[in-house]
């Protein structure tokens, strides 16, 4: 089973574009398919929980790869830039139930 990659972000966060970079490039050297869900807090569209975390922010399978986790008040571009490549690979390599 594939994993459930999200990728949260806001308009204008510089970070934006590497972070996508990082998913496409460690979907790609993990055999997967090159398909993740993209969501911007201000979008109605979005669920709830995507408003917790900052921008950029990756998540597999609910768990952002940075190991910072959602906070109360995220509406802004993460100090700590993209998430690397190496930490989405890590978080692929992982099973579901870790």
């Amino acid at each position: 089973m594939n994993p459930i990659v999200e990728l949260i972000y806001f308009e204008g966060c510089p970070h934006v574009a590497l972070a996508r970079a990082n998913v496409r490039q460690a979907l790609s050297a993990a055999g997967l398919p090159a398909t993740w869900q993209e969501w911007k807090p201000d979008d109605n569209r979005a669920p709830k929980y995507v408003a917790l975390y900052g921008s950029p922010t990756v998540l597999v399978n609910g768990r952002d790869v940075s190991g910072h986790g959602a906070v109360a008040a995220a509406a802004a571009c993460r100090t700590d830039g993209a998430p690397s490549l190496e930490m989405i690979q890590r978080m692929l390599s992982r099973s579901p139930e870790s």
